[in-house]
């Protein structure tokens, strides 16, 4: 209840404050006494105070409404109401006033249509637009305010978007409930009143407006109302003869030659008191047909309602020779069919062009918007897509003479490179790749520099690498066989396994670096650093070609699989130590392990078995551990590289540390 209270009193407070704002045209006053609120309360306040004010404004000032709505819109901008309140109070104002002055005052909201179609407004007060403009409809006589319900429909389609589908036609749907009422009475009054003949120039020329024609003429309506009925047999024979009877009706019925009685004429008049004929050149407009059986005699003498009917044949016509995007299997014309439309169309096009006044002007007019009509076609087939403007043409220079100017003061491209040659330079023909590239012209030079040497020395990777890592093997390798005089050597011993080689080479690196420091101590700096000198002094050539021959033959991923690296310090002794280290497993290791390993296929891709053989495992094994046992023992069975420490370098790459743990701990 207190916060309703303190509603009501911030409204009248806000209200208070319009009233003088507006009266003095001040918006900065109502600004600066609305920052006291937080904006919920502030906008739903000032909203109800707008409209408040609005009531006061409609019976005392009713000549202020439209700068009563700028002032609105300007608060809007200020962010003190809600993007909508325009719109509402143009909807309460159309709401209290009458149809006459609500047509005076839709011309404000038609020049205000940019103002409504501002981001700031459309999102918010397109619907409520909408609805204003359909109550107005809704109150509006199709037939006595023509123009008003235009302007409204005109300023809809200038206001929402073109491909707006709200506002269009998308299924193709007809107006079925446009009907057309025409007198069925068949009395002998009513044959009378039509059995007459109309007067003309020359007494050969004569038109016959009988019941028949009468019947036929309108129930055309219906054929034009929903084109569909034409695809139908039966109908179609029906539209035929109608069709061919007014169109001859047409033909023999020259307007430039009628000349009507003036007692025929009083009659007309005198028949139906709500149709005024004025012998003038001022346009008639017909909003709904009359279909009086004594006014068509007077209809088919007038231009205006003669087009109108011709115009609706062509609309028909190119409905049913177009292709329509929900139109059925079936609604197609046959080719007797679409060669009568054809000739039909050529003779509504010449009657159009007969029909004063300008007959030839106005039936290219038609013509014309008729094709448009195709191309509006095309695009619902399409789906209605939405219509981008198209981007600006690039700037061109203002003639060919500037054109021509300005290449030639372009310098030819072989004169730059020719200053840059004459420097010891390179042009790239970009400023900063010319200026990259010409920091070190020489490309193998720059590569060779202290700076791009990033290898390091064999004895602090070899001796202090004690964290090996799973790549530390192939890199090992490579700095062997760039800095390590007795990796390429001829040997006719036995080769020894990956990791043993290594360990090896470790030893033998670290008795080198042992002996050559001792050397240093007794011979002086000068014969220092012996095991590096010959090293340093291999051409790029050959260190280039002892690469190309390592990468050859050893792959980063099937370095933890390689069985043979070649060492020629291997004796005949060094060979019995090294089968000596080979070990097999014990059946309590065995166990152990098979325990202890959580993912045994794992280990079965490395070890070479294949998915059949894995499947096999599975299958004769009811547990993982027994599968897993089952896969060790074979291995070490079958495979002659089989031994306990293979099995640890292979885990160890693996990662299988619990494991490794676990067959180190067990013997």
């Amino acid at each position: 209840m207190s916060e309703k209270n303190g509603f009501d009193q911030l409204r009248v407070k806000y209200k208070d404050v319009l009233s003088k704002a507006f009266a003095t045209n001040n918006i900065e006053l109502l600004e600066s006494f609305s920052k006291h609120a937080n904006e919920t309360d502030r906008k739903a306040a000032m909203d109800q105070a707008f409209r408040d004010k609005l009531l006061e404004l409609l019976v005392e000032e009713p000549n202020t409404l439209e700068n009563y709505v700028c002032f609105c819109i300007e608060s809007c901008r200020r962010q003190m109401v809600t993007p909508t309140m325009p719109v509402v109070l143009l909807g309460d104002i159309f709401d209290a006033l009458t149809l006459n002055k609500c047509e005076k005052l839709f011309t404000y909201v038609e020049n205000g249509v940019n103002i409504w179609r501002e981001e700031l407004f459309f999102v918010a007060c397109k619907n409520n637009l909408l609805r204003m403009c359909n109550d107005l409809l809704r109150r509006l006589s199709r037939s006595q305010n023509t123009v008003f319900c235009g302007r409204i429909l005109l300023f809809l389609a200038k206001f929402f978007p073109f491909s707006e589908r709200s506002g269009l036609n998308i299924v193709s749907e007809f107006n079925l409930e446009n009907l057309t009422e025409f007198g069925v009475d068949n009395s002998s009054t009513l044959k009378d009143a039509l059995d007459e003949e109309m007067v003309v120039d020359d007494d050969k020329n004569k038109l016959l407006i009988d019941y028949n024609l009468y019947c036929r003429f309108w129930s055309l309506q219906d054929f034009f109302r929903n084109p569909n009925t034409c695809y139908n047999k039966i109908q179609w024979k029906t539209f035929v003869a109608h069709s061919g009877s007014v169109l001859s009706a047409f033909s023999s019925y020259k307007l430039e030659a009628v000349e009507l009685q003036k007692s025929k004429l009083n009659r007309l008049k005198a028949v139906n008191s709500d149709v005024e004929m004025q012998e003038s050149k001022e346009q008639h407009y017909f909003a709904k047909f009359l279909t009086n059986q004594k006014l068509l005699e007077l209809q088919l003498s007038d231009s205006n309602f003669r087009r109108c009917v011709l115009i609706q044949f062509l609309i028909l016509f190119q409905y049913l020779t177009s292709t329509v995007k929900f139109k059925m299997e079936s609604q197609e014309l046959k080719s007797d069919q679409a060669d009568w439309v054809k000739e039909t169309t050529a003779l509504v096009y010449r009657l159009l062009a007969e029909t004063p006044p300008n007959g030839k002007r106005f039936a290219e007019c038609v013509k014309s918007i008729l094709k448009r009509e195709e191309h509006w076609n095309t695009w619902k087939n399409d789906g209605c897509p939405e219509f981008q403007k198209p981007k600006p043409p690039p700037v061109q220079a203002e003639n060919n003479e500037e054109g021509k100017r300005a290449k030639k003061r372009r310098r030819p491209v072989g004169d730059i490179i020719k200053e840059y040659e004459s420097q010891d330079k390179f042009f790239m023909g970009n400023n900063d790749l010319t200026k990259l590239w010409n920091l070190c012209p020489d490309n193998l030079a720059a590569c060779r520099t202290k700076e791009r040497d990033f290898m390091p020395s064999l004895e602090s990777y070899m001796v202090c690498g004690a964290a090996r890592g799973g790549g530390w093997g192939w890199r090992a390798l490579r700095l062997l066989a760039r800095r390590s005089p007795h990796f390429f050597v001829h040997t006719n011993n036995p080769i020894g396994r990956l990791p043993d080689y290594l360990d090896d080479m470790v030893k033998r690196i670290t008795r080198e670096v042992a002996a050559n420091a001792a050397s240093n101590n007794t011979n002086g700096d000068a014969s220092g650093g012996s095991n590096e000198k010959p090293i340093k002094q291999e051409t790029g050539e050959e260190e280039m070609a002892e690469e190309q021959i390592e990468t050859d033959i050893i792959k980063e991923e099937d370095t933890t699989d390689m069985e043979q690296v070649p060492d020629s310090t291997h004796g005949e002794e060094e060979d019995k130590v090294d089968r000596s280290r080979v070990t097999m497993i014990t059946s309590t290791q065995l166990d152990a392990l098979a325990t202890s390993l959580t993912d045994w296929k794992k280990l079965a891709v490395k070890l070479g078995y294949k998915p059949d053989e894995i499947q096999f495992f599975e299958t004769e094994n009811a547990t993982d551990i027994a599968r897993a046992k089952n896969m060790l023992q074979l291995w070490f069975d079958d495979d002659e590289d089989a031994s306990v420490e293979n099995l640890l370098y292979i885990m160890e790459g693996l990662e299988m540390t619990e494991a490794c743990d676990t067959l180190k701990s067990v013997k």
